[in-house]
């Protein structure tokens, strides 16, 4: 009786090695990467928008208006006083933007040669 060799063996490291070798030849793109859905839905992604904006206080005596604004939050706010005069030959103005940078506060003045009709400050990143 002839005693034949298994194949067994052989198939498998035969397949081992191919599987090796399909792995280092195959590009980076082939390989499986999580798709845009599954990284936006990730638990620790916030869709929502961070607080932003200096917080004003605004001062009016006589013809005078002087706002201080004071940035509580992370990112820059360029803020610009706006004046409507009250009388209708005296000119409004409207500030230069000034930069607010975080932890810091800005002063903004302005005037009417008359009397002063309405302030506020305007804000943009």
């Amino acid at each position: 009786m002839r005693r034949t060799r298994s194949l067994r063996p052989a198939r498998t490291w035969f397949a081992a090695v191919c599987g090796l070798a399909l792995l280092f030849v195959l590009p980076s793109d082939a390989v499986s990467q999580p798709s845009s859905d599954a990284i936006e839905s990730h638990a620790r992604v916030r869709d929502e928008p961070r607080p932003f904006g200096a917080i004003c206080r605004i001062e009016v005596d006589g013809s005078d208006a002087v706002a201080y604004c004071h940035n509580p939050y992370p990112e820059t706010d360029h803020v610009r006083l706006h004046i409507e005069c009250a009388r209708w030959w005296d000119i409004d103005t409207d500030g230069a933007p000034v930069a607010v940078e975080p932890a810091m506060t800005e002063r903004l003045a302005g005037r009417c040669w008359k009397e002063i009709d309405t302030v506020w400050v305007s804000h943009a990143r």
